[in-house]
Order: structure tokens, then sequence, then C-alpha cells
């Protein structure tokens, strides 16, 4: 499949789901490593865990939103005409874009109660929102690429 022109490249996804997977393997490892030869566990490093697991998931749906090779259920779908296929990929995409619109809307609202409250992590004290700040940001980046789809998709350029 010929990758989409955008005007945000795709390789931002690429070098950061590399990054966070390459990240969370490293951590994996030491904490393999560390448990093997100390009997002493890494179980801090399972915040920095889940929160990659985050960051990879939501940039990887970036990436498939672009590139239109999202999840779908093309059984309805692929009995319709070019046309018809047409406007309901449009259609999956502006709910696509309604549902992370939700998210990063309230989980703005979450990052900020955070912020504000001085919540804390549980597990190493770090500020929360350090984390939670990553679901609307990346939500936001979600929706640029279903947006950006959309876009290409009402001007006949993508499949």
């Amino acid at each position: 499949m010929e990758e989409p022109r955008t005007r945000l490249p795709l390789s931002l996804e690429r070098v950061l789901l590399a990054a966070g997977m390459g990240a969370m393997a490293l951590i994996t490892l030491a904490n393999v490593v560390t448990r093997y030869l100390t009997d002493v566990s890494l179980a801090f490093t399972e915040e920095y865990s889940v929160a990659l697991i985050v960051i990879v998931a939501l940039v990887g749906t970036a990436l498939a939103t672009a590139t239109g090779r999202h999840i779908r259920i093309d059984w309805l779908t692929g009995k319709l005409s070019p046309r018809g296929q047409r406007w309901a990929e449009v259609t999956g995409m502006a709910l696509l874009f309604f549902c992370f619109a939700l998210l990063a809307w309230y989980g703005g609202l979450m990052a900020w109660d955070e912020y504000r409250f001085e919540a804390l992590s549980p597990g190493l004290g770090h500020p929360q929102w350090l984390y939670s700040v990553w679901l609307p940001l990346l939500s936001l980046l979600v929706m640029g690429r279903a947006a950006g789809r959309i876009w290409r998709l009402l001007r006949g350029e993508a499949a």
C-alpha cells in the first residue's frame, strides 16, 4: 500500500513508536537482568512501562489512521460501490475524530485536575499529570491524522 502524502511526515510516528518500544524493551530487560542477578525487582519501572504503553498505543493509532490501516470490518462496506465505500470511510473517520475529541477533552480535564491538586503517582511519587498529559496531547495527534484522512478521502486522494 502506498504511503499517503501528509503535511506532517509519518516518520514522526515511526520514530516515536520505535523509541517507545525500545524504551519498554530496555526497561523490561533491566528488570529481568536485575531480578536474575540480585533477586531484587525493579517494580518501580512498571509506572514508566504503563505510560509508554499508552503512548505507543496512541501513536500507533495515529499512524494507522493516517495510512488507512486502522481496524475495520468491511463485510458490509465491501459490498458498496467505490463512492459508498469512500463515504463509509469518511463517516468512520468522523466518528473516530469525535471519539478522540472526547478523549482529548476529558483527558485534558483529568490532567488539569491532577496538576491543580498536585496528585502524585502511587509508585514513584512523581506528579501524576506528567503521565496523563499524553492522553489529550496524543488524542489531538490522532484527531489531526483523522482530519487529514477525511480531507484526502473527500479530494479523492486516498483509497
